[in-house]
């Protein structure tokens, strides 16, 4: 019938348990509890009444992140895989969207650039013949008789106006 005054630590090192267990252990039994010089608690244990055995971990695995490591490495080599092809192939699908809309948007592009010179085109022609027309009301013409300078230029005035409308419907 020794008593021996022991630490939590140096009394879960005994019984092969953790401090915390140890503790508990103490508490429950209500094993003598003192404080030492070192301000350590030391519980006064008599192994030979103690007769304690550490319940089996049932259930419990030794290292719970290895474990949870193994499990999310099977879970990724099955599920994460087909979840990236599953992935890439609708990446594939956007990206072939993509180009198929960058395409389109360059022809729009060409389209707008020849709509404008074309638009461009005709305001200057559009322009020419108003002053044709001006030049017409107000028989400007130095050379010639007014009324055969202004026959001809109308025949000119309305040659152009039918071209003109011929190149706006191509």
């Amino acid at each position: 019938m020794s008593v021996e005054l022991l630490t939590y630590a140096e009394l879960g090192a005994r019984l092969n348990v953790s401090r915390e267990a140890a503790r508990s252990l103490a508490r429950r039994r209500r094993l003598p509890r003192s404080r030492s010089d070192d301000r350590k608690a030391r519980v006064g244990v008599d192994f030979s009444e103690l007769r304690y055995r550490p319940r089996p971990r049932i259930g419990r695995q030794a290292d719970p992140i290895a474990a949870s490591m193994a499990k999310i490495e099977a879970f990724k080599s099955e599920a994460f895989k087909a979840e990236i092809a599953r992935l890439e192939a609708k990446a594939a699908g956007y990206k072939a969207d993509f180009e198929r809309e960058r395409e389109r948007a360059d022809r729009l592009a060409v389209e707008l650039l020849q709509a404008a010179a074309e638009t461009m085109a005709a305001n200057a022609w559009a322009a020419q013949l108003e002053d044709e027309v001006a030049d017409l009301r107000t028989g400007r013409r130095a050379s010639g008789s007014t009324a055969g300078r202004a026959a001809l230029r109308l025949g000119h005035l309305a040659a152009a106006i039918v071209a003109a409308d011929r190149a706006a419907f191509r």
